[in-house]
């Protein structure tokens, strides 16, 4: 179990059986801009500490989150690769259900995590359940969302930052718990479920963007889009008055 949807490196080895699902082992680094350098040796730690070895594994899940686009991708690229290489199904589960779940006893719930530029990413619960989002949204217009839902609680680092903004008492972990995301997935991994596209939730576009094509230089004054000829690299005997030598 693999998610990167948050500075929340996390690589899990779990146990799933009917009516269980329990951790053989977890790691767990928070750092938002190294998830490319720390994932693969997670994964080699969490195998390691479970006395487990790659084709020991059944099935690969991963958060699709929402998260950021560089973060969250490392992640389900390492999960698709397991799975490929493995020849096992892979299974996705959105992020922020992993973070609601533990806290699903405590009524409606607000699942928040930071989505940088002064945004969080968000989905509201009630009993374990899904009934709004996940969005992006900025914390005084998420404020006034949780009090139309009529929510209760907060769980997750991006409520915890926010705190004064929202309104509400925050509780539960700082990012998705893993034993929560594989208990998400367990009916499938069970039943043998074929394998799904691991489809990210980014929510909004990169920061990066591709560069447009390069703009033509115009002639001044010209109509049109006509190029303004090139000057001669070697001067002409017309434009030097006759003509010259090389030195």
């Amino acid at each position: 179990m693999v998610d990167t949807a948050t500075p929340a490196v996390t690589a899990a080895v779990v146990r799933v059986r009917p009516g269980r699902v329990e951790a053989l082992s977890v790691q767990v680094a928070a750092d938002a801009r190294r998830h490319g350098e720390l994932l693969a040796p997670e994964v080699a730690d969490a195998l390691a500490a479970a006395g487990l070895v790659p084709g020991d594994l059944a099935a690969a899940v991963a958060g699709l989150g929402p998260g950021p686009f560089t973060g969250l991708r490392v992640g389900l690229v390492t999960a698709a690769a397991l799975a490929d290489a493995l020849q096992i199904p892979a299974y996705g589960v959105c992020s922020l259900d992993g973070l609601a779940l533990p806290v699903a006893a405590r009524g409606r719930v607000l699942a928040v995590t930071d989505a940088r530029r002064r945004e969080v990413y968000w989905a509201a619960y009630e009993d374990g359940s899904r009934i709004a989002g996940p969005e992006v949204s900025r914390p005084a217009d998420l404020a006034g969302l949780a009090r139309k839902l009529g929510v209760e609680v907060a769980t997750g680092a991006g409520a915890r930052r926010y705190v004064d903004v929202l309104g509400l008492p925050v509780t539960g972990p700082d990012s998705p718990d893993p034993v929560a995301l594989a208990r998400l997935a367990a009916w499938r991994v069970l039943a043998g479920a074929p394998t799904e596209p691991l489809t990210p939730l980014y929510l909004r576009r990169p920061d990066a963007v591709e560069p447009g094509r390069p703009k033509s230089v115009t002639a001044a004054g010209a109509k049109g889009t006509v190029s303004a000829p090139a000057r001669p690299l070697v001067p002409t005997a017309a434009a030097s008055g006759g003509p010259r030598g090389t030195r």
